[in-house]
């Protein structure tokens, strides 16, 4: 199987640097997500060398720009899976960049922490 992220042919970038590339999800989990993926192939955040994390985050810093000028949300999370079982289903390093937007969810308080539903919601 050819992945998805290596095939340049068939992805619609909307921003880029040297070394990684951003395209909107094909599954967004809301309007304006989009994933940050290095042009080389490797599957996890701990493998990437220090230039392609550097780049990586400097795309992250310009397409929160990008999403703040045409999407305008009220938040954001970011998010990196590695390994089938934290959830990765393409072996491609990529991060999410999420938008957020007010009464997207009922009750936002643990972000991330939704991951595994039942601990998302903690007592402070």
């Amino acid at each position: 199987m050819v992945c998805p992220f290596c095939d340049m042919d068939k992805l619609e970038i909307v921003l880029s640097n040297d070394l990684a590339f951003a395209i909107f999800d094909k599954y967004p989990v809301n309007s304006g997500h989009l994933l940050i993926i290095p042009f080389r192939h490797f599957s996890s955040w701990f493998n990437a060398t220090k230039e392609e994390r550097e780049a990586i985050l400097e795309l992250i810093d310009r397409a929160k720009v990008y999403i703040d000028d045409n999407f305008s949300p009220d938040g954001y999370n970011l998010g990196i899976n590695v390994g089938e079982l934290a959830g990765q289903t393409i072996f491609h390093l990529h991060v999410h960049l999420i938008p957020r937007y007010k009464g997207d969810i009922d009750d936002p308080t643990g972000g991330v922490r939704g991951v595994i539903p039942e601990k998302r919601i903690y007592k402070r």
